[in-house]
């Protein structure tokens, strides 16, 4: 299904921040339960209780709309953010664990969405994989260089492309296989995959 063109803006009112959240929020509940290709504008507007010419003000596409909200939904972190339980593998399991079923089950959902929208419109894959991928990417760097700080990796891991693996390989499960990423399956990338590049073994601080 697709949109019909953008309705021609009338200029107005100044934006309304407070709006645009409570739009890329119904953004991403319409995308994890219709999927992008079925989803509309109409429909997020229904759900945001917004005119379809607001959206279309401020977003000039679908696609453009669906990248934006995944994006707000990964955001950046900061370190404060993270967790801190005074050891490199005890974080990691800490940032990757989902917090609930429903935080599981609305990741699988939003991944399944942002990998319909990566066959409609490959053109926009650049920008809708950071989105997924390049915030879990920013905590392990965090994460990792804080470990180095500590004294417990040593200065010489290969930073970049240590934070890299795990996300890439959640976001290909997610995506690809769309199968869920439960806890057993953290804990083995962790103590056979991260731990050793940092010059770890499990257990081992």
């Amino acid at each position: 299904m697709t949109d019909e063109p953008a309705p021609r803006s009338r200029g107005g009112r100044p934006r309304d921040a407070t709006r645009d959240a409570a739009i890329l929020t119904a953004t991403l509940e319409v995308l994890a339960e219709h999927g992008y290709e079925r989803m509309t504008m109409d429909q997020v507007a229904r759900r945001a209780g917004a005119g379809k010419a607001t959206l279309y003000r401020r977003w000039p596409s679908k696609a453009d709309l669906v990248v934006q909200a995944v994006a707000q939904f990964d955001r950046m972190p900061t370190l404060g953010e993270l967790p801190d339980t005074g050891d490199l593998r005890g974080d990691l399991l800490a940032l990757m664990r989902p917090q609930s079923a429903e935080d599981e089950h609305r990741t699988l959902a939003l991944a399944s969405g942002m990998a319909s929208l990566l066959s409609a419109d490959p053109a926009l894959a650049d920008a809708a994989g950071s989105a997924l991928v390049e915030p879990f990417v920013a905590s392990q760097r965090l994460l990792i260089r804080r470990a180095i700080d500590r004294g417990e990796v040593r200065a010489d891991v290969d930073v970049e492309t240590v934070a890299f693996v795990t996300p890439s390989m959640t976001a290909f499960r997610l995506i690809v296989q769309r199968k869920p990423i439960d806890t057993d399956l953290l804990a083995r990338l962790v103590d056979a995959v991260i731990l050793p590049a940092c010059g770890l073994r499990p257990g081992e601080h």
